[in-house]
């Protein structure tokens, strides 16, 4: 018999039915809110613990195409490879519900999420973890703890809890939390830029541009709402799951504890040495130095003794280790590579250093180093990607792409395809970057981030090195974009926040949180919090704590940018406005026109019908002038209007070797621009003008002189000329 629980939550009812499907799995869930629906299971192996100290859970979520009554695309009709919003949802599930783990639980578990029914109105990253949750709460698990995601946005500056998609189109926020009704476990947020029309005279506008950036008053305004939200839903999830629970299994909490004895031994005995190590800690991720203390230690009498092991002397080595650095940052005030709690590691910033990319960017603090390249297209060349609530195919025009390998922090390995780690970190970078990018540039970026060196912090490089890259590739942007990654230690009453944290205070620390933006708020946030919940008014604290670090990163970035030379293989763009009326003539009869002008100076054209921009692109800026210059003419001889049997057409008024007497209207490196005398005007160019060499067009004709020409070459819809005494 199943078990049915219903909720009225932010105006919307949600459905829960237990023990009807996948009963042989631990946990599972039929979840419902509107017309979507999912399935999530939970099965844990407890006859199969692991040996190490760590909790193996898996978490996937998975959309199958029949959910939204389509086949899969491309040329296989099955679901394949996750897409990277598969992949990024079930990151964000596992990053909500891996803290409820309790300590010794090494049995491997599975958690699965299933779309099974699909609704373009609901948030399925929200209800895929609600489900999930609910799944595990009613498990026979040793958890009874539910976690809850909710979503805010921010709609003509008001906040609201749970937006539809279409409401979240009209957002100029997206803020994505998960907690239990006491505790905030994991925060998402990115501001959304907009265009906002301003009056610029009387009855006259233009569209300005908006990051939309938050400031951190506001942001933590946000988060509480967000956490009033999930005090509801959990305090409702707990009460009605109450009668869907199995009864819990009484598993085995293996401790992975080491005798006192040992751990004071080394602490009494090798304090100094582990000093030492820690101090060349600072500067790697790996752990070397402990390892070697560790040998160390073994080869003495007393461990030669009393018989220890390798495997617990590390250990031992680790835990004192980590009292030092905690010690240090909350009563010392102090870091283990000498820096105060608020310092910014050394920064040295070099731009446009490959020279045969679009821009380029080397950013380092500290031992932390990353790469980012840009690489610039039309906006034909994104990426395409298919969403389950979408009938066609979307594009994606901006990307970042984030690559950690493994000679970064010293490892042997060979590089693989990217991981969830690599897709979430360019994620991240994406969400920091993209409100500051002008909606009118509707071109394609591709941000490359190789991570040359890590120790703390490297997405966040990723963010400096990319907006840095941007602007050397002439991307129009609101203001540069900097990021810095935040830890906070908590020892009894006393806590310490700390400025660009490195891996050891990543690795020791309760808290770690990355923050993005500009001079005017905050773009972007990541925070996980391990230490069970945190208070807002500390968080506040954090925040503003951050907001200093990334004012100083600015300010360094900031003059880095003013000596910025451009590459030389950065595509020449022009644009320019026309009647999108005369579109028709540009294009011409089945296309032949702008096919011909393509391939005559080598360039890429995109003419955009509804606001009537054309934007010419090429190598060569000779060629990319002379497509502009030709397009003009083209346009010029165009009357307005749809009906283009009006245009005038040149092979039924002039023939060629006609000599006519012109009027120079326009002068370009490439020519001049004459008008005829039975209307329209044709080009003369800079070879056709004189038998001498012409360095210069302006060195013989000036606009407004009287000119004799004869027409070389004569079509529909343009004609050629020369001087008529050549």
């Amino acid at each position: 018999m199943s078990t049915v629980c219903e909720f009225e939550l932010c105006g919307k009812q949600e459905i829960y039915e237990f023990n009807k499907v996948a009963k042989q799995a631990n946990g599972s869930v039929l979840a419902q809110l509107g017309k979507a629906v999912v399935l999530a299971t939970v099965v844990s192996e407890f006859d199969n613990p692991v040996e190490e100290d760590f909790t193996p859970l898996t978490v996937q979520y998975l959309e199958k195409t029949y959910a939204a009554a389509k086949l899969p695309g491309g040329f296989f009709k099955r679901e394949s490879k996750p897409s990277e919003f598969e992949t990024l949802t079930a990151r964000v599930i596992d990053r909500s519900l891996r803290p409820l783990f309790p300590k010794g639980y090494v049995y491997p578990t599975t958690i699965t999420v299933i779309v099974l029914s699909a609704d373009k109105d609901v948030d399925l990253q929200a209800l895929a973890l609600n489900a999930a949750s609910a799944a595990l709460y009613t498990s026979d698990l040793p958890i009874k703890k539910s976690v809850a995601g909710v979503r805010v946005g921010k709609i003509e500056g008001e906040y609201v809890v749970n937006p539809t998609e279409t409401q979240m189109n009209q957002s100029t926020l997206d803020l994505y939390v998960a907690g239990s009704k006491e505790e905030l476990l994991m925060i998402e947020m990115k501001s959304i830029s907009s265009e906002d029309m301003i009056e610029v005279d009387i009855e006259a506008f233009t569209k300005v541009h908006k990051a939309n950036e938050m400031n951190e008053e506001e942001l933590v305004k946000a988060i509480s709402i967000a956490q009033e939200a999930l005090k509801e839903a959990n305090e409702a999830y707990e009460a009605g799951f109450e009668s869907a629970c199995k009864e819990a299994k009484d598993v085995e909490l293996v401790e992975f504890s080491i005798a006192e004895s040992v751990i004071t031994y080394v602490r009494d005995t090798y304090m100094a040495n582990i000093k030492e190590a820690i101090k060349k800690l600072a500067k790697s991720e790996r752990a070397t130095e402990l390892k070697d203390v560790a040998k160390l230690i073994s080869q003495d009498e007393y461990s030669l003794k009393h018989e220890i092991s390798l495997k617990d002397i590390y250990e031992a080595v680790s835990i004192v280790k980590r009292e030092i650095v905690r010690n240090m940052i909350v009563v010392d005030k102090l870091r283990a590579d000498g820096r105060g709690l608020k310092d910014v590691r050394p920064i040295s910033i070099d731009v446009n250093i490959l020279p045969s990319t679009h821009s380029s960017c080397l950013f380092t603090r500290g031992e932390t180093q990353a790469l980012v390249v840009g690489t610039l297209a039309d906006s034909k060349g994104g990426q395409m990607y298919e969403r389950l609530t979408e009938k066609s195919t979307m594009t994606e025009n901006f990307m970042v792409h984030y690559n950690f390998p493994g000679f970064s922090v010293g490892e042997a390995k060979p590089m693989f395809s990217v991981g969830r780690r690599e897709l979430g970190h360019g994620n991240l970078g994406k969400r920091a970057l993209e409100s500051s990018i002008d909606a009118s540039f509707t071109d394609t970026i591709r941000l490359v981030s190789e991570i040359l060196e890590s120790n703390g912090s490297s997405s966040m490089a990723t963010v400096c090195g990319g907006s840095i890259a941007l602007k050397a590739a002439g991307v129009p942007i609101s203001s540069l974009v900097a990021g810095v990654a935040m830890g906070m230690v908590v020892e009894g009453n006393s806590y310490s926040v700390l400025t660009d944290i490195m891996g050891l205070e990543d690795h020791d620390g309760d808290m770690d949180f990355k923050v993005a933006g500009s001079r005017n708020g905050i773009t972007a946030l990541q925070m996980d919090i391990k230490l069970g919940g945190i208070e807002l008014s500390v968080l506040k604290e954090a925040l503003l704590q951050a907001k200093e670090g990334r004012e100083h990163i600015l300010s360094i970035m900031e003059e880095a940018v003013k000596e910025i030379v451009p590459s030389e293989a950065l595509p020449l763009i022009e644009q320019f406005a026309i009647d999108p009326s005369k579109f028709m003539a540009i294009i011409g009869k089945a296309g032949s026109t702008i096919k011909e002008i393509i391939e005559r100076f080598e360039v890429s054209i995109d003419l955009d019908r509804d606001t009537g921009n054309v934007k010419v692109s090429g190598e060569k800026k000779e060629n990319v002038l002379g497509a502009c210059e030709h397009i003009k003419t083209i346009s010029n001889n165009a009357p307005a209007g749809r009906k283009m049997s009006k245009n005038l057409d040149f092979e039924k008024v002039y023939k060629v070797d006609d000599i006519l007497t012109g009027k120079v209207e326009r002068i370009t490196e490439f020519g001049a621009f004459v008008a005829l005398p039975e209307g329209g005007e044709g080009l003369l160019h800079i070879s056709k003008i004189s038998k001498e060499r012409v360095k210069n067009v302006s060195d013989v004709l000036n606009v407004g002189d009287s000119v004799e020409i004869k027409v070389l070459n004569v079509k529909k819809d343009r004609i050629e000329l020369a001087s008529a005494g050549l």
